[in-house]
């Protein structure tokens, strides 16, 4: 038997081809060539991005899920949970630039009860305090999907404060990275949106397997994709990734409001500017696609949302029940 394993984690799921699904969204392939005409985009050094390059990304994590009681003798509980999250922007270095390490400029943390509208309430700790924010409903994937758009929100809010900044500095318009989709964010100047696993396949079946041959550093030519939102979008492969079909491979994003000129230069600009970000499989579990600002920029959210076992305990304090002795509990966990 011969096999291959992929540098990309498992604990992470699949990067790409094994569990990518038919998409019935509709698609327009002849945005920058005609389907017949579509071949691997080689990288041009000349369109990297001449100024500083921002990546935008947050975290999240459950600190305890817990039960909202209605009335004083305890009829009506409520399910709902404590969570945090953090948002932030790193800045890289123009290429040109010499002594520059990268930064993180700006970075925010919340934290929240979420629950059915009208059942959260403030929970105030030594540890910190968790603000009412409402969910579309009591079931898990609502109060998750809640704390998730809170997140996105926060990651809106860093990134606009963060190129209000950088204009007043005189610095110009940085080229900004949105790790994920670029859904909600697609007003930031100059943003392209980084997706970096795939389970959906937009491509028809004969311009999908192109995806599999690229080489480092080429991409496709751009489609559109048309859903609730518009989007142009290309796949890349990013120096570092082994043999496997979709080793490396990243799909780029932005908005459907540009024109066709400027969404294929946004990919040339990504593809010319990406590849010395790519992370090596030593230093990070989901090499190369997760960018090593991005990998440096989790650890630092992650870090100022502090300790979960302390987190839990303050929570389980301030509920009235005993604190446990060691271990943040059953339901906390973290996301990114």
């Amino acid at each position: 038997m011969r096999f291959r394993v992929e540098a990309w984690s498992p604990e992470y799921g699949a990067s790409g081809e094994a569990t990518v699904m038919p998409s019935a969204v509709q698609v327009e392939v002849a945005v920058e060539r005609p389907a017949g005409r579509w071949a691997p985009v080689p990288a041009d050094p000349r369109r990297v991005a001449p100024g500083p390059v921002f990546f935008v990304d947050g975290v999240r994590r459950v600190d305890a899920r817990i039960w909202i009681t209605a009335g004083a003798a305890g009829e009506g509980t409520t399910p709902g949970v404590c969570a945090s999250w953090a948002a932030g922007v790193v800045e890289a270095p123009s290429l040109g630039a010499t002594g520059e390490p990268a930064r993180v400029v700006l970075a925010r943390v919340g934290r929240g009860c979420f629950a059915a509208a009208g059942a959260a309430g403030t929970i105030r700790t030594p540890y910190g305090v968790w603000a009412p924010h409402a969910a579309a409903g009591t079931e898990p994937e609502a109060l998750l999907g809640a704390v998730h758009e809170r997140m996105a929100r926060t990651e809106v809010e860093v990134a606009e404060e963060a190129l209000r900044a950088a204009a007043a500095t005189g610095r110009g318009d940085p080229f900004v990275v949105v790790d994920g989709t670029l859904r909600e964010r697609t007003h930031l100047r100059q943003a392209v949106g980084l997706v970096k696993s795939h389970t959906v396949a937009y491509l028809p079946d004969e311009l999908h397997a192109l995806v599999g041959r690229l080489a480092p550093g080429e991409r496709t030519p751009v489609f559109c994709i048309g859903t609730s939102w518009t989007r142009y979008s290309w796949y890349l492969r990013l120096p570092g990734g082994d043999d496997a079909p979709w080793a490396g491979v990243v799909r780029g994003e932005c908005p459907g409001t540009l024109a066709a000129t400027e969404a294929i230069a946004a990919a040339e600009t990504m593809a010319a500017t990406l590849g010395r970000f790519a992370s090596a499989p030593h230093k990070d579990p989901r090499a190369p696609q997760n960018l090593y600002p991005i990998g440096g920029l989790e650890r630092d959210l992650r870090r100022r949302l502090g300790d979960p076992a302390l987190a839990y305990r303050a929570l389980r304090v301030a509920a009235g029940s005993r604190p446990p002795t060691t271990g943040p509990g059953p339901g906390a966990h973290r996301a990114g």
